[in-house]
């Protein structure tokens, strides 16, 4: 029912800058709490950042804290994922996901839609 697309990722060096973009089918978005999440070769998946239905509630992984910034825009049915200052540890697929019922949370298993994912590769 619901489809997301991520777009934006690819190759940068240490201490560069991507944006990430979701966006998502149907005229419903504006309802869905929205996370990004992202998962490295051989490592568990992780939560990232989320943001609540109207963007007044955003929460950030503490390893991203003051370099990530998420946000989205209703009217285009997108949310975005702003990277700056990237690290080689940030190098990971990098998912966003939907929960269509119920409040923003950080929790993976409580989202309901996944996108197929955008590779992040940091160079050191």
């Amino acid at each position: 029912q619901v489809q997301l697309v991520e777009s934006g990722g690819g190759l940068v060096q240490a201490g560069g800058s991507l944006r990430l973009s979701c966006a998502a089918s149907g005229r419903t978005f504006s309802s869905y709490a929205m996370g990004w999440f992202r998962q490295a070769p051989g490592k568990e998946r992780e939560f990232v950042a989320a943001i609540s239905r109207s963007g007044s509630g955003i929460y950030y992984a503490d390893s991203v804290k003051g370099r990530f910034t998420i946000s989205r825009d209703n009217a285009k049915n997108t949310v975005y994922l702003q990277m700056n200052s990237l690290k080689p540890e940030d190098t990971a697929v990098y998912y966003c996901a939907a929960r269509t019922l119920g409040l923003v949370t950080t929790n993976a298993n409580e989202y309901d839609y996944w996108g197929q994912g955008t590779q992040v590769t940091v160079s050191s």
